[in-house]
């Protein structure tokens, strides 16, 4: 029996070092994990089929079989032929606009060349010989299609070809016209600032940004004899803004005018068509985004009516603004608030008197997904946290409140895409027991029609990996409030032994890092290559996170690192009473905000914390910018002590132990001013630390073979220093 039992441990101890190992390289060079998926789909007119993009051909599939029955454009038999990267239908898809040659400016903005495909007539037509354009729109007939310039908003009549400069003011860091300037591009995701009203009239701001001061970088270029220097528009919080104006230009007339959106300081988060012709809505925010109003503007009248508003003691979470959405007989619309301390839905009529609340309870609405107005009650779809905060379920739900039942209940994570008339959709799902599936689903009968995607290669390599799952865990703060998080763990783990753990986080408002998903990116594989070399990693998603309600997300209100700081020293604490955790070696790191939050709890910890890593962290709010910062902090002149009583640069004569700074010199969004103004406070304090500098590489640290290079030094810091 004991000659057994040593070949049997002999083969598990064989079974364990044969797992393959995984590699810096793997991750960030060769994609070896890779996860497959489904892409690109746009829904057709007809509820029976989308399209989707596949090389340089748009193919059409009819949803009933998942089978392709059309290549709808053949790319490489165009003439002229071109590689395009997107492409968008006119109304009733008889033409088709093609975006190639797309260069990036920030994190959303690009320039790009675009073609017009008719299909009658089988003809290709550049847009426009005129230098690139940005954020071609089709207008709502098909005949005209609207673009920005250089700062200058344009239109093309696509009968003859002609194009139409309807502003000649504009000028690099002065004055944008149909586009967004930096701030609004990074914190309300806007770049577009244009639309076509029903009746193809053209609606856009303006922004001034004359008075709002300029961040400048040094531009190294790879051994440029001079580096060069590029200045930009960056208002940081408490200080000026770009100024706005909303005009509506009449294309039959070329007749402009202005309308009055607002008094004061204020942010147009959106703008979008209603089902009135002649009425587009527009979200607006005061400046200090805890005031949003419903605003619809009658293109005709040049007039703006306040239709809803809602006032908060902390802020509107920017995320709800994306679901308004407009009823077809344009006699109601639906809109989400926290007001009862949720994200719910709420029905009102077109007048802004509310009918009901839809949906109710000690949950959130994730993802609300549309409505469908088809059969004779309107019937609401949308992903909640229902279940759990770190789950997402499927749902529908009468618009009158009644009837809400779950369509897709499997615990994990669910993403839903559905077909324009609701009669499918698409489920992406994972969990932590397997990697993303792709199911395509009858809405009516919720029945599977066809598996799309279910990561059969994935799956063969996690096992030849040997990866691990994550094991969830909860843990209270000082006040009794239960935290989650979730560890990973070596395949071959002792809980007789000790071992080093190294804690990843985020932590910035209403965030999540811990998911019952697969994974989580990259980073989730870079941690499974930690534990292959004897380290427990560990994620926690502190105070101020999301999925839990506006309570537990807004606490941080006024005071963003103190709760998050200390419920990460508590989370030490607690890890180091494990007893298969190394109270001595417990380390810390994240990126951006989780930069400045490991950053943070590194130094109050005053010796929690072995080590930590900081990759592009603000260190001091007052850097950031407006739109961001005030939503979460007020101004400086309001809240200096919230400013400064949280900062890095505050706490840095505390730092006990090894810390790595990272940041890259080209970071338009958190600038490499963050980095250097704590370098020399720590210097200034005699504080020993490693720190490391990326030429011209963004916020991502990215291109050139950065990321290989960043996290092949983190690893080897890793494993000197903890």
């Amino acid at each position: 029996m004991r000659n057994i039992l040593i070949i049997i441990f002999a083969g598990l101890s064989m079974a364990l070092n044969a797992q393959k190992k995984i590699t810096v390289a793997d991750i960030y060079k060769n994609r070896t994990f890779s996860e497959a998926s489904v892409r690109g789909i746009n829904w057709m007119n007809a509820g029976q089929y989308y399209s989707a993009l596949e090389g340089n051909d748009i193919v059409k599939y009819d949803i009933t079989t998942g089978e392709i029955v059309e290549t709808i454009l053949d790319g490489d038999a165009l003439n002229p032929k071109i590689d395009f990267s997107s492409y968008s239908f006119n109304a009733d898809e008889s033409k088709v606009l093609l975006l190639t040659e797309r260069e990036s400016i920030y994190r959303r903005s690009y320039t790009a060349e675009f073609y017009i495909y008719d299909f009658a007539s089988k003809s290709l037509t550049k847009l426009s010989n005129n230098g690139k354009q940005s954020y071609a729109t089709l207008s709502p007939d098909g005949t005209k299609v609207a673009f920005v310039r250089e700062n200058n908003l344009f239109y093309v009549n696509l009968a003859d070809g002609s194009e139409v400069q309807v502003t000649d003011d504009g000028k690099f860091n002065h004055i944008i016209n149909g586009s967004t300037d930096w701030v609004y591009e990074e914190e309300l995701s806007a770049t577009r600032v244009f639309e076509w009203s029903g009746n193809n009239d053209l609606f856009y701001l303006t922004f001034d940004e004359s008075g709002v001061r300029e961040y400048n970088m040094q531009v190294w270029n790879k051994g440029q004899l001079y580096p060069t220097d590029y200045r930009f528009k960056y208002p940081k919080a408490g200080e000026d803004n770009s100024k706005l104006k909303a005009t509506i230009y009449t294309l039959s007339t070329k007749a402009k005018k202005e309308i009055k959106v607002g008094e004061g300081e204020y942010y147009i988060a959106r703008i979008s068509q209603t089902p009135n012709a002649d009425e587009l809505s527009l979200i607006r925010l005061n400046r200090l985004q805890n005031k949003i109003d419903l605003l619809h503007v009658n293109t005709k009248t040049a007039e703006a009516k306040v239709i809803l508003s809602e006032t908060t003691d902390t802020y509107i979470d920017i995320d709800f603004v994306d679901d308004l959405t407009y009823l077809e007989n344009g006699k109601s619309f639906i809109f989400a608030s926290e007001k009862s301390g949720y994200k719910h839905l709420y029905w009102y009529g077109i007048d802004g008197k509310l009918k009901n609340q839809i949906t109710s309870g000690s949950w959130e609405v994730d993802n609300f997904l549309g409505v469908d107005e088809s059969s004779k009650t309107a019937k609401l779809y949308f992903t909640s946290t229902e279940y759990s905060p770190m789950d997402r379920l499927f749902y529908s739900v009468d618009i009158n409140g009644k009837n809400k039942k779950p369509l897709r209940a499997e615990p994990g994570v669910h993403s839903i895409n559905m077909s324009s008339d609701f009669k499918y959709y698409i489920d992406s799902h994972s969990s932590n027991e397997h990697p993303l599936h792709v199911n395509l689903y009858s809405t009516a009968k919720n029945k599977l029609v066809k598996t799309l995607e279910d990561n059969q290669k994935l799956e063969a390599t996690i096992k030849e990996y040997n990866v691990q799952k994550k094991e969830f865990f909860t843990y209270n703060t000082v006040d009794g409030i239960s935290i989650n998080g979730y560890m990973i763990k070596p395949a071959n783990f002792d809980e007789n032994k000790e071992y080093p753990a190294l804690v990843f986080q985020y932590s910035g408002p209403g965030s999540q890092q811990v998911w019952n998903n697969w994974g989580g990116g990259s980073n989730f594989y870079w941690h499974q290559m930690l534990t292959q070399e004897g380290y427990i990693v560990v994620v926690i998603d502190p105070r101020g996170t999301g999925g839990r309600g506006a309570k537990f997300k807004k606490l941080t209100y006024k005071q963003l690192g103190k709760y998050e700081s200390i419920d990460h020293q508590e989370g030490a604490k607690f890890l180091g009473n494990l007893p298969y955790i190394d109270e001595e070696r417990i380390g810390i790191w994240g990126w951006s905000y989780g930069g400045y939050m490991s950053s943070l709890a590194m130094f109050q910890g005053e010796g929690l914390f072995k080590a930590a890593i900081a990759v592009a962290p603000v260190t001091n709010w007052r850097f950031y910018d407006t739109i961001y910062t005030e939503r979460y902090m007020d101004t400086p002149q309001n809240n200096a002590d919230g400013y400064d009583s949280n900062s890095p640069t505050t706490h840095a004569a505390k730092l006990k132990g090894n810390y790595l700074l990272v940041h890259g010199t080209g970071d338009d969004n958190v600038h490499f001013q963050n980095a250097v103004t704590l370098q020399n406070v720590l210097i200034s304090e005699g504080k020993q630390f490693d720190s490391f500098y990326y030429p011209d590489r963004a916020h991502g640290i990215s291109k050139d073979n950065a990321r290989m290079h960043l996290f092949t030094m983190l690893t080897n810091w890793v494993k000197e220093n903890l």
